[in-house]
């Protein structure tokens, strides 16, 4: 009792989430403006939801050793981003919608988490190791799984698309399968490093709080945060597409939304260990979320297009696929000698905010 009511924060996100889904009709018929403060409040509610999941993450990690701990947080991500875009894809939405929800994670993931992160923990710890060939294995493996599923199909007729499509599902979960055994099997020494004395945890991190903390209560609170966090993006995602429908805002805001909802936890438990110098954590969060997000949302993406027999635009624009290339050009650079620095995440930094500002103009 006395670990639950350390929990309470809880309550206000599962408070806005009924309150939601209660006078959900209601609120539909407000004013632009009301909704789109409605879906402020319900934003506030999945930063707050985020907070508890990342430090449970960060417990969980401590517990359980890398790469278990952060890749139980990524796939927790993963599942809240193909609910999201489940949900939306019943509805009116654009035919981009996917494509630009992974393109948009990829460039948070990368350029946002990493390059923040490394950045932050730069300027704070100057040079940060981490076992370089975990930053080898995602990258390529990116690269590989992107351009099956995001460049490719540009050049797949329309009419044969349903081929390519099954295609693509059956090559996903064979990379997913490969990558599975390696992190959790005989090369899991990929994903992990051995920190030095001095830059074991202290008492500015969770690791003392971890031996008390049951496992358990951390699981069930990550995975009952993920929920919570689904909850509330759907309902903030349908407030603030009525509210700002006919504003002419870019379309990509949605897109850039569901990433950012969806990897919200994931953002708190990276800067944080960026800031811990467990630069490690950093990594295998930015990297192997970007992965998970591409490897597992196209298969059940496609499936539902095959299912429904409505297809959606998968290939990337032009300026995706440069913006892409570029970000994985210089991640392999980066992440090739095993220590991140500030330099290094200033330059994903201003990818991630390049990539901000082609999507306020529309490209």
């Amino acid at each position: 009792m006395t670990a639950l009511t350390k929990e309470k924060s809880l309550l206000l996100p599962l408070c806005l989430a009924l309150a939601a889904f209660l006078a959900e009709h209601q609120l539909a018929e407000q004013s632009r403006l009301v909704l789109i403060a409605v879906a402020a409040v319900l934003v506030g509610g999945i930063l707050i939801a985020s907070l508890r999941v990342a430090h449970h993450a960060e417990l969980l990690a401590h517990k359980v050793g890398d790469p278990y701990g952060t890749m139980i947080l990524t796939l927790s991500a993963v599942a809240v981003e193909v609910l999201i875009l489940a949900i939306m894809m019943q509805g009116e939405s654009s035919p981009t919608l996917v494509r630009d929800t992974i393109y948009s994670a990829v460039m948070l993931d990368i350029n946002g988490i990493l390059g923040l992160a490394a950045l932050l923990g730069g300027l704070r710890h100057g040079e940060q190791p981490y076992n370089d060939d975990s930053g080898k294995t995602y990258g390529v493996m990116i690269l590989t799984a992107m351009g099956i599923s995001m460049i490719v199909p540009e050049f797949v007729p329309g009419e044969k698309w349903h081929y390519y499509s099954a295609f693509t599902i059956a090559a996903m979960l064979a990379l997913y399968g490969l990558f599975l055994r390696m992190q959790v099997g005989p090369h899991s020494y990929f994903f992990s490093y051995s920190y030095p004395r001095r830059n074991t945890p202290t008492a500015e991190n969770p690791s003392h709080e971890a031996k008390h903390e049951p496992l358990a209560l951390s699981i069930g609170v990550i995975l009952f945060g993920v929920v919570l966090i689904g909850v509330l993006a759907e309902f903030m995602s349908g407030f603030l597409t009525e509210g700002l429908k006919g504003t002419g805002a870019p379309v990509a805001i949605m897109a850039i939304l569901v990433a950012a909802i969806s990897a919200a936890p994931e953002i708190m438990t990276a800067l944080r260990a960026a800031l811990h110098n467990r630069m490690q954590a950093t990594v295998n969060i930015a990297m192997g979320a970007s992965l998970s997000t591409v490897i597992l949302t196209v298969p059940v993406m496609e499936a539902i297009a095959l299912y429904t027999g409505q297809p959606f635009t998968m290939a990337m624009s032009p300026v995706q696929t440069v913006m892409v290339t570029i970000t994985l050009i210089a991640a392999a650079i980066n992440l090739n000698d095993g220590e991140t620095n500030a330099i290094e995440g200033m330059t994903h930094f201003i990818l991630f905010a390049t990539f901000i500002m082609l999507s306020a103009l529309g490209l």
